[in-house]
């Protein structure tokens, strides 16, 4: 049990003197107004619970006299139990995690008539913004929540088992405190005897590899009363995301049979590549347990780096794409010594027959092969007007789209973002008439997330391209040049109406006229009348929405022109 002093009561609510000038409104009882409540509230502090809030001490007239902030550390208190005034002792009762509430307690549930010395007055209401960050009970235990389990699960963590798992550790209120994420590498311990901290020990207890749980601690099963000395704060309930990636023992080596290679194999899988492959997995004796197939999706994975059984990380190293090879993996680098109770059993060896289906590496560019033609005199750049064909595909030939399907080619601007990244490196170049194979890493295609329904996610692509036509674009920054010198009677010819002054219509028609006679052109495969507002706009310097002969003037004092006369 904790006993507050007067001087703890005195550093929980560290005051200094206000006089208001105005007595406050004279309150009954406690006044909560919620300023804040989470979508999510999955327990309610009740009496006896532990908590830790921040909050701020004001009086009704908005001045401060105290707050944990400014001590850079919780209030951390036991409720109900006489440990605070009796008003926040009742108030704090139902809130949750991450909610904020102000709080306003009368001075008969706060110091009463008699005040806190000199520091609170006699008679005063009290006002404090509170947002709790914690709660938690002696009787609590390990709080266990799956949100992924894998189709098959035989086999579960048992005591002394050795996992190989990825986690993000946060405190109750969402604040991250450690991630072997960012350290890109799997946290590996024995589970049951000691190596971990107590929660940790019971949360990992019966997880299937491929399961994703969150592990909730109170304190007294984590860092306890002192914290981790660093990022956890002393009596800190702990939050773990857990996703667990293998179970096993001491270590043997794979066995590999290549059974088909592709012709063709510019690269081989290395650390840290990106792969989607099925495979087909059974015992030595032939016996099926698991396949890609039967889920119509390919198994897509990180190798050389923990996301998958050890012997699989091992035997997807060095492969090409589209090749079929068989894996064969000893029991401590599959599922151990108790396999996984019906498909696995105990020291079974495994035989994986995989298929690689493509694998990318985050630093892969554009690969690009090409067939020109004889005369080949412009090179497609930035800012030119392409128009051209395409076939697309995946690695494995799966189709995506083609132009030729609908009858016409795909138009657009080089430079402008109008294709993925990937697309447009691969179209600089080119000549009309000439024939490309772009191969698209994911990073410069569509991504992670793909395009549903079209693109798997992570996929890299092939492209079968056909440049039809190219018109030139203008330098970079302009989207209007004159092909001849400028007339020196530039807005006399504008103002057609002699009015001293350029509309937007007259300043159009000029300019179209320009283009239709060859004089000027404007950046092609845009809007023009966009490209001659902007280019107005840009020449209207005042904004009033005309041009006068001054404003003319200046435009051609100025360095850069780009769009401008």
């Amino acid at each position: 049990m904790i006993r507050l002093t007067v001087q703890m009561i005195f550093l929980a609510f560290l005051v200094t003197f206000v006089a208001c000038n105005a007595p406050p409104v004279p309150l009954d009882d406690i006044v909560i107004e919620k300023t804040f409540t989470p979508e999510r509230c999955d327990r309610m502090v009740k009496s006896g619970d532990f908590v830790r809030y921040h909050y701020i001490g004001m009086f009704p007239d908005g001045k401060k006299f105290d707050s944990s902030y400014d001590r850079s550390t919780t209030y951390n208190v036991f409720i109900g139990q006489k440990q605070l005034i009796a008003g926040m002792d009742k108030a704090l009762v139902g809130m949750c995690v991450n909610e904020r509430w102000m709080i306003k307690i009368p001075p008969q549930l706060a110091y009463g008539k008699d005040g806190y010395g000199d520091i609170i007055p006699p008679d005063s209401i009290l006002h404090f913004d509170v947002l709790m960050l914690d709660v938690w009970n002696k009787e609590d235990k390990v709080q266990i929540k799956t949100y992924h389990k894998p189709e098959s699960c035989g086999r579960t963590v048992q005591v002394s088992d050795y996992v190989r798992y990825h986690y993000n550790g946060t405190l109750l209120d969402g604040t991250l405190f450690d991630s072997s994420h960012t350290r890109m590498r799997t946290y590996d311990t024995y589970v049951g005897i000691g190596w971990l901290i107590a929660g940790m020990d019971q949360g990992l207890l019966g997880m299937c590899v491929g399961e994703k749980r969150i592990i909730t601690l109170p304190p007294f099963l984590g860092y306890g009363e002192n914290g981790d000395g660093s990022d956890i704060p002393g009596q800190a309930s702990l939050v773990f995301d857990v996703v667990l990636l293998d179970l096993h023992n001491p270590k043997d080596e794979i066995t590999v049979e290549v059974q088909s290679l592709p012709d063709h194999c510019p690269r081989k899988s290395a650390v840290g590549d990106f792969m989607r492959y099925h495979y087909n997995g059974s015992l030595l004796d032939g016996t099926f347990f698991d396949s890609s197939y039967s889920r119509n999706r390919t198994y897509d994975t990180y190798i050389g780096k923990g996301y998958v059984i050890a012997g699989m990380d091992q035997g997807l190293l060095g492969v090409c794409v589209g090749e079929r090879r068989r894996i064969v993996i000893p029991p401590h680098l599959a599922y151990g010594e108790e396999g996984t109770g019906t498909k696995i059993p105990g020291s079974a060896v495994l035989v994986f027959d995989v298929h690689i289906i493509d694998f990318h590496n985050p630093s892969d560019t554009v690969e690009i092969s090409s067939v020109k033609p004889e005369n080949c005199t412009y090179n497609a750049k930035r800012g030119d007007f392409v128009k051209y064909h395409y076939n697309a595909t995946l690695m494995d030939g799966t189709y995506i789209g083609s132009t030729h399907t609908i009858g016409k080619t795909y138009d657009v601007v080089l430079g402008a973002g109008q294709v993925v990244v990937g697309m447009e490196q691969g179209l600089i170049g080119m000549c009309v008439g000439e024939k490309r194979k772009l191969v698209i890493p994911p990073h410069l295609a569509y991504g992670e997330r793909g395009v549903d329904g079209e693109v798997p996610g992570s996929a890299v692509l092939l492209f079968d391209v056909e440049l039809v036509n190219v018109e030139e674009g203008l330098p970079e920054g302009y989207m209007f040049v004159w092909n001849s010198d400028v007339s020196p009677n530039l807005f006399s010819e504008m103002d057609k109406n002699k009015d001293a002054q350029v509309d937007n219509t007259e300043f159009s028609d000029y300019i179209l006229l320009q283009v239709e006679e060859g004089k000027g052109r404007l950046a092609p495969g845009f809007d023009p009348q966009r490209i001659i507002e902007n280019m107005y706009d840009n020449q209207d310097r005042n904004k009033d929405g005309r041009i006068t002969e001054d404003e003319f003037k200046l435009k051609a004092d100025e360095a850069s022109a780009h769009d401008e006369l």
